[in-house]
């Protein structure tokens, strides 16, 4: 399993400018070969006997004329441009599987990140040695053992942080799950979850109890001068704050991903079609500022961790339509009715409640299915590890 443990770094002056440098180098690097790359793919396809662009091919390419054309890439490690291209392949591997979109250009300030491979840096205790560069104050040790794989340097606003990937067989710093039973766990945009034990879970909203602060920073900056030091100030005290209210919508999903897998084995969610959802003009900004992929995603790796098991709805499965009761499903339900009673039964539901129920007894129903019993079939399960048979958890990067 690979594990990615994101670690704040604490470089001097001298060590920023560094980063920095590196990074340009990876971005210039990277920009570079997408040209090539589409310029040699359109020579390709009107002389089939050219060869076709890879990797491979275009990192020979750069090293051999970058010591003539960029000698400034010789002052930062010989990664910054090389695993940039690499991942330049990745990427076009993801858009031909049609996992991706065709790759774009990175832009400076935004994609400002480059990857050392294993071999190229070392860790001791809280501070990690760069090539060209030395030793630079990590603001905590690595939390995970196993082999180191790579390290991803990258700023987030006025910040450096170093990703360091570690493969690991060791999962026993997240305890098993205590098996409370399951829960079936309903998302909104009022309050963040509500469980089917009763439970709500307030988001924190970070964007909308920030929002005034970002509006005025935004018009500060538009008000200032291209190239001027007032406007590079006021540029990085915006991205200072969207860095924070990210930092906030963060902590408060891992702490309740991870309540939530410490305390039941079996848990069942929706599968929500966010990309849909975020069309709709009126709740667009409720639902970005609450993180749903970002909660499914660590849901799925941390559950996968400590033994526990993921169940997804089918997408067009009626969770708060059907009576959790009877199982009597309305035609329709409007959004903004909250409360509804069972026509076939009288039974008073709360909205959320009531669906965060059915997708318990979804999750309930899936896993008898799976031991080979009957079952509704309305769910599938992701990064599953059943407590009767152990399986192997997918070897995806999971982040804490």
């Amino acid at each position: 399993m690979l594990i990615a443990h994101r670690v704040a770094l604490d470089p001097n002056n001298t060590q920023a400018t560094y980063l920095a440098r590196a990074a340009g180098t990876a971005r210039f690097a990277y920009n570079w070969a997408l040209a090539e790359w589409k310029r040699q793919y359109e020579a390709w396809k009107a002389d089939n006997t050219l060869p076709k662009p890879s990797q491979a091919a275009l990192r020979r390419q750069l090293n051999a004329v970058k010591r003539e054309q960029f000698p400034w890439m010789l002052e930062v490690t010989k990664n910054a441009p090389q695993m940039a291209i690499i991942q330049l392949g990745q990427a076009f591997q993801n858009f031909f599987a049609g996992r991706a979109r065709y790759p774009q250009f990175r832009k400076k300030g935004v994609h400002d990140r480059f990857t050392l491979t294993n071999d190229q840096f070392d860790i001791d205790g809280s501070r990690i040695r760069i090539p060209n560069l030395g030793w630079v104050r990590m603001r905590e040790t690595l939390r995970f053992a196993g082999k180191i794989m790579s390290a991803t340097i990258s700023r987030v606003a006025d910040r450096w942080f170093v990703s360091i990937a570690v493969e690991t067989q060791d999962d026993s710093h997240l305890p098993k799950a205590e098996n409370q039973g399951v829960v079936g766990v309903d998302l909104g945009v009022k309050a963040l979850a509500t469980l089917s034990t009763g439970e709500t879970i307030p988001g924190p909203k970070p964007h909308k109890a920030l929002l005034g602060r970002r509006q005025r920073l935004s018009r500060s900056l538009s008000r200032k001068q291209k190239g001027s030091a007032n406007r590079h100030k006021a540029k990085a005290k915006l991205a200072r704050l969207h860095a924070r209210i990210a930092a906030i919508r963060s902590d408060a999903l891992h702490k309740f991903t991870t309540d939530l897998t410490r305390r039941f084995h079996t848990i069942g969610i929706e599968d929500l079609n966010v990309r849909g959802m975020m069309k709709n003009r009126h709740l667009a900004r409720s639902i970005a500022d609450m993180g749903f992929f970002e909660f499914r995603r660590q849901l799925a790796y941390k559950a996968a961790m400590r033994g526990g098991q993921v169940v997804v709805a089918d997408r067009f499965y009626a969770s708060s339509k059907t009576c959790s009761a009877c199982g009597h499903k309305l035609d329709d339900l409007p959004l903004s009715v909250r409360e509804w009673t069972c026509p076939s039964c009288g039974t008073v539901h709360d909205r959320d409640v009531n669906a965060a129920v059915n997708l318990k007894n979804m999750a309930v129903s899936s896993t008898v299915a799976a031991c080979g019993e009957e079952g509704s079939g309305l769910g599938r399960k992701t990064q599953v590890k059943p407590a009767s048979a152990k399986q192997e958890v997918s070897g995806r990067f999971a982040q804490q």
